[in-house]
């Protein structure tokens, strides 16, 4: 089976959840203007986190194969909801659309056809590739 994740109200404030990864413990929250205490981050922030912590990892996994001298990675997030008519490939523009800012910052001694890679294998993210995909959520009561 694979390692499972396990979320679970912890029982301090009304949005607080108490997030179980392996040997890991995490808290979520929502901000106190949503009602919650704001003990840990949002569900949001958490998406941003993966996103961006797997985008800098498959990066510097290239780079280091392909010997680029990349010296640091920074990526930096931000998600908002718009009109779906402010994007212009959807289909609904009655509806917001989920929209994701992710700029990336390379340092390092690049040349452009090396920093143009490495952009192109930011989008190949295995979590970029799921949140651009059809994705299937199976969901029972236990």
């Amino acid at each position: 089976m694979d390692k499972q994740t396990i979320v679970r109200e912890s029982g301090k404030g009304k949005f607080t959840q108490e997030i179980l990864i392996g040997s890991h413990t995490l808290f979520g929250d929502e901000p106190t203007e949503s009602g919650g205490n704001d003990l840990g981050p949002s569900p949001y922030d958490f998406l941003l986190a993966a996103l961006g912590t797997c985008t800098s990892m498959t990066v510097r996994m290239y780079a280091d194969l392909k010997k680029i001298p990349l010296e640091r990675i920074t990526v930096t997030l931000s998600h908002q909801k718009i009109y779906a008519k402010d994007c212009a490939d959807c289909d609904n523009t009655n509806s917001k659309v989920d929209h994701i800012d992710r700029n990336i910052e390379l340092k390092g001694n690049l040349t452009q056809e090396q920093r143009d890679k490495l952009l192109e294998i930011a989008n190949k993210c295995p979590v970029h590739r799921t949140l651009t995909s059809k994705t299937s959520i199976t969901t029972k009561l236990v």
